[in-house]
């Protein structure tokens, strides 16, 4: 495709989505969802805030050497510090992207960076300009951009290009605008900026108002050709434009675009999946694209059209954005190959033949216990089986839960802690109550359960329980995930893999927070 036809797709799961309270990620957590967009075939990983921590920093790089196919990104504020972090965490990078920003509406300047509008120009050429030396592809992000003055942001934007920017962001960071004036917007930056065909226009919109795609939609009508968005919408507050619902609209409605893009939608459903299993924040099940009833009718009228043709209540084929009606076939009698083929197929990659023994092991214990296994099952285990199994510290060994009628639940826990196994016991309300409260006997970390979540992965009395908990401890909050067919020991898998996470990241900053010890506010474009 040209210049003008292509819509270039930045993600920014692994950054902004990670802002979102509960859904901080580890770096193999992100290196596993960056390599599913990379096969999905995004333009732009934006991969995270290096400067935020080292943790930040680490994950940025191992993305950037990890993904040869994509253009991986590293935000940062328009300071020296942040750009020279960003800019040595994606130097191994095949294709590496600097995206530097400073607000430009006048609350920002006035309140939170006290600067005066000369003042910001000034700064956002230096920081452009800097990041070149890094990097030939540099994006320039005028924060608050929807509440901005419009003369100020054509005065800062073509300045920014002047200075080397090959992308320019215009974020509705507040999700305040309304589509109309969102895309009039666009139109009128890209007819009054001088030199606005040396750059690319994106947009970068928050769904406060519940608008941020159709506010991309309207601003990709008006010439903006790159969208930043994240998988299921993900996001701080109320979240970002989504992935999936900006890319199937232009695909569904070229009648209305002149423009496409270059993904693999049939990866959507699997990226979906992937990341919701991660974070631990469920797809909503009427979830346009993504959501289990997207392509569920219930209505005899519905359904009668459907069979007659399915062009009568459907626009898209669930076939092209990854669903599918085939069941998992794999069996207790099926080989390693087998597996690793089916996974592969799902996107799921091991690393070295221990994950794999690791994971081949869970699925024989798996079809042992259940006749059918299906593909939310193969994700529900490789997750369990666990990407980072040298990083725990805590074990679960055993669990035994006694619950009668009139009588209290109570439960025996034996857990392993730096190889040396440790008992507890404990009573509760409930066999879940008394199994977290013999955990928490032993492990002895004073922390806040936040949430506790319980998701059937597939249909039948046999099926799998996927258990979410969250923890809250000194403001950091961490999703701990596990899968079985008893739900009391999926749920205190979960809680071991919580407690490990808030063991493996005490002294990692939370990405909503003070980012590089100065200037927090700065945060979000």
């Amino acid at each position: 495709m040209s210049h003008q036809d292509k819509l270039i797709i930045f993600d920014t799961t692994l950054r902004d989505g990670e802002q979102s309270p509960g859904a901080s990620m580890t770096r193999e957590e992100k290196l596993r969802i960056a390599k599913a967009l990379e096969k999905m075939r995004v333009d732009v990983i934006e991969a995270g805030f290096p400067v935020a921590s080292p943790g930040d920093f680490e994950a940025v790089r191992a993305v950037a050497r990890a993904v040869r196919d994509s253009t991986v990104c590293g935000l940062a504020r328009a300071l020296e510090k942040d750009i020279d972090t960003a800019g040595e965490a994606l130097k191994d990078a095949n294709s590496g992207r600097i995206h530097t920003f400073i607000a430009t509406s006048p609350i920002h300047m006035q309140q939170k960076l006290r600067m005066t509008p000369d003042q910001v120009v000034e700064q956002a050429v230096w920081a452009v300009k800097r990041a070149r030396n890094f990097t030939d592809d540099v994006e320039f992000s005028a924060e608050d951009a929807g509440r901005s003055d419009i003369d100020f942001l054509c005065r800062v934007f073509e300045q920014a290009i002047k200075a080397g920017a090959t992308t320019i962001n215009v974020p509705d960071t507040v999700g305040y605008n309304l589509p109309d004036q969102f895309g009039t917007t666009l139109r009128t930056l890209l007819e009054r900026i001088p030199n606005a065909d040396q750059a690319v226009f994106s947009v970068h919109c928050h769904n406060d108002l519940g608008l941020a795609s159709a506010n991309s939609l309207a601003a990709v009508s008006n010439g903006a050709r790159q969208v930043e968005c994240t998988i299921n919408g993900l996001g701080e507050r109320a979240g970002n434009a989504s992935l999936e619902e900006v890319v199937m609209a232009v695909r569904t409605r070229r009648d209305l675009f002149e423009c496409d893009t270059n993904l693999d939608t049939t990866q959507i459903v699997n990226c979906s999946r992937l990341v919701a299993s991660i974070t631990g924040f469920p797809v909503q099940p009427n979830k346009a694209i993504v959501g289990a009833n997207a392509f569920a009718h219930e209505a005899g009228i519905h359904q009668d059209g459907v069979l007659k043709s399915r062009e009568t209540y459907e626009i898209m084929r669930a076939q092209d954005v990854g669903w599918t009606q085939n069941r998992m076939v794999l069996g207790k009698h099926s080989g390693r190959n087998a597996f690793r083929a089916r996974l592969e197929e799902l996107g799921m990659v091991f690393e070295s033949e221990a994950e794999l023994n690791e994971a081949f092991s869970r699925f024989k214990e798996l079809a042992d216990k259940k006749h059918e296994i299906f593909d939310d099952d193969l994700q529900a285990l490789v997750n369990d089986a666990g990407f980072s199994a040298e990083n725990e510290q805590i074990r679960l060994v055993s669990l035994k839960v006694c619950s009668e009628t009139g009588e209290t639940p109570h439960a025996q826990v034996v857990l392993s802690l730096d190889d040396k196994e440790q008992s507890g016991e404990a009573s509760g309300g409930g066999p879940v109550d008394a199994a977290f409260k013999a955990i928490e006997s032993i492990v002895g970390i004073d922390s806040v359960l936040e949430l506790y979540s319980v998701n059937s992965l597939t249909s039948g009395t046999d099926a799998q329980g996927e258990v979410t908990v969250r923890l809250q401890k000194d403001g950091r909050i961490v999703n701990g995930q596990g899968a079985d067919t008893d739900i009391v020991i999926a749920s205190a898998k979960a809680y071991v893999n919580a407690f490990n996470k808030l063991l493996q990241e005490q002294n990692r900053p939370h990405p909503q927070g003070n980012a590089g010890g100065d200037g927090g506010s700065w945060m979000n474009p």
